[in-house]
Formats: C-alpha cells, sequence, structure tokens
C-alpha cells in the first residue's frame, strides 16, 4: 500500500458529532505515574498512539506488567521503588519527546547506566535541556554531541533537591524536574514560566505533596519527596490537539458545524481556541465540567464567512505551541495581514515547524515573510488552489500531515501528501474520522 494520501477535491458541507482519540500528554503521563503506584491502575480512553505504546513499552521493561484493548488499559504498578532494574537496559522513545524526556526524571536513581534512544526526527531534538537540570539532583548523562540522542543515565542514590528556574515554558522540562524531584531527599523548588500544567493536576489529584503558588507569568511549585503512590483510575478526555484540526476544518468550510465530545479544555491547552475566536471563529464550550481537575467540555464549531488577521499576543504562544500549524492555515484566509511573533520553540519540534509552515503556506500561493522566530501571514478571503501541491520530506512531522489534509479539503487542488503513517504517533484515527466526514449522509444540522 502507498504510503501517501491523493486529495483531488474539497470537502462538502458537513453537520456532524464525532469523538476524538484521549489526550496523549495525559495519556503518557498516567502511564509512567500508574506504573510507580501500588496495585492497578486503570484507564479509559486511553489514546492507543505510537507514542503512548512507547510510553507502556518502556515501563514493560522494568517488570511492569500491562493489559490493554480498544476499551481500557490496566497497569499493575510495584510501587515508587519497584522497577527491576537490569544491566544494559535501551529505552526506545520512538518519535515521542514527552516520554524520552519525562522517563528522564523517572530513572534518576538507576543503578546502571541505561541507554535512551528515538527515531531520527526525536535523535535531533535538544535532549540537554532536560539532562542539565536533572544533573543537578546528582544524576549524570552523557548524550551525543552533548545535545542528543541516543544518551546514557547514570543514576544515582543520593539524590538532592535543588531550585530550578524553568524560562522556556516547556512542560517537559517542568515535568521531569517535577518527576525527578519525588525521589529526591528535601525539597525541589521549580520556577516554571507558564506550560501545560497535567503533570500537577495528576499530583494534586493522587494527594501527592506538591505546593504551587501561581503568578501572572510564572507558577512557583514545590514538590518533597515522596512515599506512596496510590492507584489511579482515570477516564482520559478527548484531546485538544488533535481536536483542532477540526475545529479549523469546520470553520474553514462554508456551511457546516460540528460538535467534538468531552475534550480536554485545560486552561493551558486551549489557545488555539482563545486564538481562533480572536479572528473570528465561531467556537463555544458546552456541558463543561471539572474531572480530577482537569477541565472538559463538548466544542461547538461553526464555519464562518469572515475571519479577522491577528496580531497574535506572545502570552498565548505556550498554551498553542502544539497548533500554530493549523492556526497559520486559518490565518491564510483572513482578510489582512496575521502577526506571530517568539515561536524559536516551533523549530524545536518534531520538524522545523515554522519554517515547514511557511514553506506549505507558499506552496498553496499564500505570501508569507518568514525569521527565525516570526512569521507574517497575507491572508486572502477568496483563496482557491487550482494546481497540484506535492507534501514530502518534512521529516514524517504528524502535524505537517493533518494540517495538509485540512488544507487540501479546504481551498482545492490536486495534493499528493506523503508519509500516511505518520499519523499513527499521535492520531491514528484522524483519517477514519476525515472519511465519516467526507462521506457524510446524514444532512441533519445540530444548531
Amino acid at each position: 500500500m502507498l504510503n501517501k494520501l491523493i486529495i483531488k477535491k474539497k470537502i462538502k458541507t458537513f453537520h456532524k458529532k464525532i469523538k476524538i482519540s484521549g489526550d496523549k500528554s495525559i495519556s503518557i503521563r498516567w502511564v509512567l505515574l500508574a506504573s510507580l503506584a501500588n496495585g492497578r491502575s486503570r484507564a479509559k480512553n486511553l489514546l492507543l498512539s505510537e507514542d503512548v505504546i512507547s510510553s507502556i513499552n518502556a515501563i514493560k521493561k522494568f517488570g511492569i506488567k500491562v493489559k490493554y484493548n480498544a476499551n481500557y488499559c490496566d497497569i499493575y504498578g510495584k510501587g515508587l521503588n519497584g522497577y527491576k532494574f537490569q544491566k544494559n537496559i535501551i529505552i526506545d522513545s520512538g518519535n515521542s519527546g514527552t516520554l524520552g524526556r519525562l522517563i528522564m526524571g523517572l530513572l534518576i536513581n538507576t543503578p546502571y547506566p541505561i541507554k535512551l534512544i528515538g527515531d531520527k526526527s526525536l535523535s535531533k531534538r535538544d535532549f540537554k535541556r532536560i539532562a542539565d537540570p536533572l544533573s543537578k539532583f546528582g544524576a549524570k548523562f552523557q548524550l551525543k554531541k552533548g545535545i542528543n540522542l541516543p544518551l546514557k543515565i547514570y543514576g544515582s542514590n543520593k539524590l538532592q533537591g535543588f531550585k530550578y528556574f524553568e524560562k522556556k515554558g516547556s512542560a517537559q522540562c517542568k515535568s521531569a524536574v517535577i518527576f525527578a524531584g519525588m525521589r529526591a531527599e528535601g525539597s525541589t523548588i521549580i520556577k516554571a514560566k507558564k506550560s501545560r500544567n497535567h503533570t500537577e493536576l495528576l499530583y494534586k489529584y493522587l494527594k501527592l505533596p506538591i505546593y504551587i503558588n501561581k503568578k501572572k507569568n510564572f507558577d512557583f511549585i514545590k514538590i518533597n519527596k515522596i512515599k506512596k503512590i496510590n492507584t489511579i483510575n482515570y477516564d482520559i478526555p478527548s484531546d485538544i490537539s488533535s481536536s483542532a484540526f477540526f475545529i479549523a476544518l469546520t470553520t474553514l468550510v462554508n456551511d457546516s458545524s460540528l460538535i467534538i465530545k468531552n475534550v480536554n479544555t485545560n486552561p493551558t491547552r486551549i489557545g488555539v481556541v482563545t486564538i481562533l475566536k480572536k479572528m473570528g471563529a465561531n467556537i463555544t464550550f458546552k456541558n463543561k465540567s471539572t474531572y480530577n481537575g482537569e477541565e472538559r467540555a463538548d466544542i461547538h464549531i461553526k464555519s464562518v464567512n469572515n475571519l479577522n488577521p491577528i496580531n497574535c499576543p506572545i502570552s498565548l504562544n505556550s498554551k498553542a505551541i502544539d497548533e500554530f500549524l493549523i492556526i497559520f492555515l486559518v490565518a491564510a484566509k483572513a482578510n489582512g495581514v496575521s502577526s506571530f511573533k517568539n515561536l524559536s520553540e516551533l523549530d524545536k519540534k518534531e520538524s522545523p515547524r515554522l519554517q515547514l509552515g511557511s514553506k506549505l503556506l507558499r506552496s498553496m500561493g499564500v505570501k508569507t515573510i518568514t525569521t527565525k522566530n516570526s512569521i507574517k501571514i497575507f491572508g486572502d478571503p477568496n483563496l482557491e488552489i487550482n494546481k497540484k501541491i506535492i507534501i514530502k520530506d518534512y521529516f514524517k512531522d504528524h502535524r505537517i500531515f493533518m494540517t495538509s489534509v485540512v488544507a487540501a479539503l479546504s481551498f482545492g487542488g490536486n495534493w499528493e501528501i506523503h508519509d500516511k503513517d505518520s499519523i499513527k504517533t499521535s492520531f491514528p484515527k484522524f483519517l477514519n474520522i476525515i472519511n465519516d466526514l467526507i462521506n457524510d449522509k446524514k444532512k441533519k444540522k445540530y444548531y
């Protein structure tokens, strides 16, 4: 089967209700923490993507029993000190930066060196940003060229808490230090730039010793050594990052509407909604609730005829860092010039997303001005594509693939999008839902 997708026509009007797969950030954190709990933990709606499967395979290397199917996942934790460390263990993080970086914090007490590897894309990403703070606890790390995978972890049995200033707005850096801090003597204190807070909310749900003082631009977090983690039964909400592609598609397609059920609407994750609403998108949250500290809701979207340009506030960057590609696509149809700044972190993702996102727009005939950390997009409300576009050589970045699919369905043209299997890392059911929308036999409107 060819590993590419051909799209030759735009999607027609649709009116649907859909359910998106489980939240990836929460799924990976649940797997890691459940492996340290005392007894069986069960998750419903766990995302069964390659990134999460890599997380499950990682904990199994330490003797943790796991059972899962399409309905639930059971992890039989053996307690904080229950990992069976052996010589010559190799952990393959695949494409998952979340797994690769967070598990470094969990393995900081290993008595034997552990090798951490990843795929071609992950091996080019910066792991020094994690190794540097974790080394302050007393562990040591050996990285390729001092920055990349593969790396080796040399643990310590004399871990000591310290003070850490996280200034990048990286939830992965912050979470790795939180995970390591639960094994260290004394207190670990973090001054962290605002970023997603799923780890902190899981700690609070488990009643672990974490203290948070929220300020305007930073959170001050204090972690003490812990003795026990209770089992974690969790119904994981749908992923807002995956939902973003369908939010954008509905916004761009004429006379369409969509309801996405039970989505994670954590305030640290909904920057994409805030930005698109500022541009005039019709998005509302209904049936709001809070579950174990995480906010969730049904997201209702209606298409709109006019989109405004935006000078995007940099304060929203960390809340939308994984969704900027799809935001750029919506800006391509805005009536004016949109500006996005301070986005150098985009080029530290699975691919240089800022540069490749600009390249994608230019291939569509959209004018952009791009620097190392900013982009201006000259929107065209009448944008129509009437040519062939080939998308390849993008480091198999799942978000570039999905953004390209939304672009093809929204603006027309003859598209050949390579590396279809890239979606397996985060959203294997993406094309199933797309097919459901394309073959929409029920024209019932839900508004």
